[in-house]
């Protein structure tokens, strides 16, 4: 069967300064950045401060900051 043409619905037409929505994998990404800081964070603690990485000890911490601030960085570019 032939679709009818007044069906579909009309594009949509961005102003000139309007920014694109984002790809489908941007939100998937931006809470994985967070969860995977907040499981190196409670790995480093819960381990005794021995663990994700043996041997650099608090910079641990400062790795899973620094991932979680990733994905919160991504939370301004979101739309």
């Amino acid at each position: 069967m032939a679709r009818d043409r007044k069906s579909e619905e009309p594009l949509v037409e961005r102003a000139e300064g309007e920014a694109a929505p984002n790809p489908v994998w941007f939100k998937p990404v931006m809470l994985g950045f967070m969860l995977l800081g907040l499981v190196w964070i409670l790995v480093f603690y819960i381990s005794g401060m021995q663990f994700p990485i043996p041997g650099i000890e608090s910079w641990n911490l400062a790795i899973g900051l620094g991932i979680a601030l990733i994905g919160f960085l991504m939370t301004t570019r979101w739309r």
